[in-house]
């Protein structure tokens, strides 16, 4: 804690350096961060198709701004952040194409302001490297194109530690109490209890020193300006916030002590999401960085510690450490993008042991050794994310091209706008058809068997079964036609064109 206390005395970052030193090392800086996050945005363009078509939980979030499909259930964990960041692109286009363009430039410029954020703490070049570490790994390249709230939390914490540990060293510097305030309301926006878990660290030092009690309340300021929409949503829709937090444990397995470390480690593979989780773990080669991750990152706390600049890097890891802990123990599945947040916070401590590797030799010849090691296995590392990286993209690829299949057979048959649909993948094949979607059990349960009778008396209406399986019975009478890998049962008011 004696870093904070010193910094807030000068009123600078405790870096070794005067103010009229710092600042040319930060202007030198500047280009290496943009660098990264250039090339960061180069990648998701050139590796992840601009024309992927939109995944499951894409379909939820883009149909409540879209101005081309009704909107689809939203169930109690989700939150509409995600939802109002594309809603200046998919209220008027239908383009996927446009959407993860224009995602793709915006996690990019995101991800350079986030890292700015960093440079009283770090030298340019350990910054640099972190954002490197961070934006190459296949699952943040994957998702920062993708309508999905994840990444946005990972800026989000970025920011917001980032302008915390600012704000407490210098109380002058008024960017980074907006810093804070933002970063938190981001997080809060897009997955509220995320960021509770990620500024849990943040909150205890605030109640260990009330040196800065106005620290304390802009961050709860920030998470209250976030989530508000999400709370009032709890009472408007759910029967109230204690109700929303219990439904919202239901959809994710109950919320309770589960061992879901191997189910993230299978995860590992591409697979983006793991539920049930059974199979075998990837290959050691694809696993290793994620167990080289901790080492490097205790590893570069030890070096801080010695240093006594601890808090800049001690603090990141601890809300690393408590944003991935509901993912690794509380829920009973895994998706690698749930610990996002978590990367992107390590790769801090990780980048500043990597440098102390090449630097710390005393000889230049151990110094050229160590520099070779790292480059050696940096090299490797790449490698193996762009092959995960890849397997990703086809199968997603596949995946999303049957429901599209599935939704032109579908139009072929009469099933058009205004339309809906129940049954086994209801959800992503009537955002491809232009339908609305309803379930009458599951964790998007939003209608009655009695409603979708009603509902099939005045529009098209389609249930899809899968090849196997078995119609609900009040729709085992109706026409069966089939469309794409599946099969559909047709209401007997839908009009088939042959």
């Amino acid at each position: 804690m004696s870093d904070g206390s010193n910094a807030a005395t000068t009123g600078v970052p405790r870096t070794g350096l005067s103010p009229r030193a710092l600042r040319p090392r930060r202007a030198r800086g500047e280009p290496r961060l943009a660098a990264v996050a250039a090339a960061f945005t180069l990648a998701q363009l050139l590796l992840v198709r601009p024309d992927l078509g939109l995944g499951w939980d894409e379909t939820v979030y883009v149909s409540q701004v879209s101005g081309h499909v009704p909107a689809a259930y939203f169930s109690a964990p989700r939150s509409r952040g995600i939802s109002l960041l594309v809603a200046p692109i998919a209220s008027w286009s239908d383009s996927t194409a446009l959407l993860r363009s224009c995602l793709a430039v915006l996690s990019g410029l995101a991800l350079y302001l986030a890292l700015r954020v960093w440079r009283g703490h770090f030298r340019p070049g350990v910054l640099a490297l972190a954002g490197a570490l961070f934006a190459s790994l296949w699952v943040t390249l994957f998702y920062g194109p993708e309508a999905m709230p994840n990444y946005w939390v990972a800026i989000g914490a970025l920011v917001c530690v980032g302008c915390f540990l600012r704000a407490r060293a210098n109380a002058k510097d008024r960017a980074a109490w907006w810093g804070v305030f933002a970063g938190a309301a981001l997080m809060a926006g897009m997955r509220p209890m995320d960021a509770v878990y990620v500024v849990l660290p943040l909150l205890a030092l605030c109640l260990l020193s009330w040196r800065r009690p106005r620290l304390l309340l802009v961050l709860a300021g920030g998470l209250a300006a976030g989530a508000g929409e999400w709370v009032a949503e709890a009472f408007t829709s759910y029967g109230g916030l204690g109700q929303r937090l219990s439904a919202a444990s239901a959809v994710q397995g109950g919320l309770g002590w589960h061992l879901a470390v191997v189910d993230q480690l299978r995860s590992l593979g591409g697979r983006t999401l793991c539920r049930p989780c059974t199979g075998s773990a990837p290959s050691p080669l694809v696993t290793l960085w994620w167990f080289a991750l901790p080492v490097l990152a205790v590893l570069g706390a030890v070096v801080a510690v010695r240093a006594r600049r601890a808090l800049p890097v001690l603090l990141p890891g601890a809300c690393a450490v408590t944003a991935a802990v509901p993912y690794l123990f509380l829920i009973g599945y895994a998706a690698p993008r749930f610990l996002l947040p978590a990367y992107a916070l390590l790769a801090l401590p990780v980048a500043h042991g990597l440098v102390h590797l090449v630097t710390a030799p005393a000889h230049r010849a151990g110094r050229i050794l160590a520099a070779g090691l790292v480059a050696v296995g940096l090299a490797g590392h790449l490698a193996v994310q762009y092959v995960v990286l890849e397997h990703t993209v086809h199968s997603s690829a596949a995946s999303r091209a049957d429901w599209a299949r599935t939704a032109a057979a579908l139009n072929a048959r009469g099933v058009r706008p205004p339309c809906l649909l129940s049954g086994y993948d209801a959800v992503p094949v009537a955002f491809y058809a232009g339908c609305g979607s309803a379930q009458t059990k599951g964790h998007d349960a939003s209608t009655t068997v009695a409603e979708l009778k009603r509902a099939a008396q005045r529009t098209s209406l389609a249930v899809l079964v899968p090849p196997h399986g078995r119609p609900p019975a009040y729709a085992r009478a109706w026409p069966e036609e089939r469309v794409g890998s599946l099969r559909a049962y047709l209401a007997p008011g839908v009009r088939q064109e042959r």
